[in-house]
């Protein structure tokens, strides 16, 4: 496994960064494993060489970190030897100060995932979203007074307009606050609009890049197929895809898989390969429920594309309305 500098910190992380959503509880979404069902999953990816893990406080209501502090404290020596990142944002709670970006919140949500995830820091704290609610100057310094504690190292950002993250990033460096060293956008090859200002910007300020959904929602694997069929219990279980991809889609999915087909390996190699060489990721994140899901994110580290197959596979492409708050 390569690992690379997150942005231009010296944080290292592995090349591919493993999404704990699907960890949870079963009953909650047909797709999610416990944790017993878990274990092997992450072992897998422990034990190839993957260090960088990330969750959100709102994931199974919470159980997603608990599952991910336990298996995390097992299966590494120590806390060093691996890169923790969650995120807030979304309800953990009724109360309407249980939710957003308030000074309130954030102090709640830091003490409330590292009281589930079992540790005293994580390495990289997200904020989920943007919040429209509270002045960006408050978010801003009370993120800065959680890393000054010792309760976060780093910042990170996910899903919002580029505008606003530059807008974020200036008033973090003219009041002297921790800026973000990375962020988390929707980028795949079926979900592109990030190329036009958000990947610029992030080479630009020296800010890693972790997209989330890399094979689109599976769809890139082959989760589905024309005409609407299903072929994975998430696909069958995942109406808001629905509203995010077409028939016109499958046009880029047909070359993924012609790629695939002449290098002998799985469709979703060649669809992450493909983010693999873009300079501006550094890593992506992605879903796993089964062996194989590990074992194909690990060899698209080292399947490197030509401009031949790059260019194939991005010809198809149709632009796509911007989804800067999903």
């Amino acid at each position: 496994m390569r690992h690379v500098r997150l942005g231009g910190t010296g944080l290292k992380v592995s090349s591919i960064c493993l999404g704990m959503m699907s960890y949870g509880d079963p009953r909650r979404r047909a797709w999610y494993l416990d944790e017993e069902a878990a274990e092997p999953i992450v072992r897998r990816a422990v034990e190839a060489g993957i260090t960088f893990f990330d969750t959100a406080d709102m994931y199974s209501s919470g159980l997603t970190e608990e599952i991910t502090g336990r298996l995390l404290g097992t299966l590494f020596a120590s806390r060093d030897d691996y890169v923790l990142a969650t995120k807030l944002y979304f309800p953990t709670g009724p109360g309407p100060n249980d939710r957003g970006l308030s000074r309130k919140h954030v102090m709640a949500a830091i003490d409330g995932s590292l009281r589930r995830l079992g540790t005293d820091h994580v390495d990289l704290y997200q904020i989920h979203r943007w919040d429209e609610e509270t002045p960006i100057e408050e978010t801003l310094e009370a993120l800065h007074d959680v890393v000054k504690a010792g309760k976060a190292r780093y910042l990170g950002a996910s899903t919002m307009p580029a505008w606003r993250f530059a807008k974020a990033q200036y008033l973090a460096r003219a009041n002297g606050w921790t800026r973000f060293v990375s962020m988390q956008p929707y980028y795949n090859l079926l979900y592109r609009e990030e190329e036009r200002e958000m990947l610029p910007l992030c080479l630009d300020e020296g800010v890693g890049v972790i997209p989330w959904s890399p094979l689109a929602r599976g769809m890139l694997a082959g989760s589905r197929e024309r005409g609407g069929t299903r072929n994975t219990t998430r696909a069958d279980n995942d109406a808001f895809a629905d509203t995010l991809y077409s028939e016109d889609d499958f046009d880029v999915v047909d070359v993924v898989r012609e790629v695939a087909a002449e290098r002998g390996v799985p469709a979703a190699q060649v669809a992450l390969a493909w983010l693999h060489g873009n300079p501006a990721v550094t890593a992506p994140i992605i879903g796993a429920t089964k062996p194989h899901h590990i074992d194909d994110a690990v060899a698209s580290v080292d399947l490197t594309l030509t401009e031949e197959e790059r260019a194939r596979l991005e010809a198809p492409y149709r632009p796509h309305t911007v989804l800067a708050d999903l």
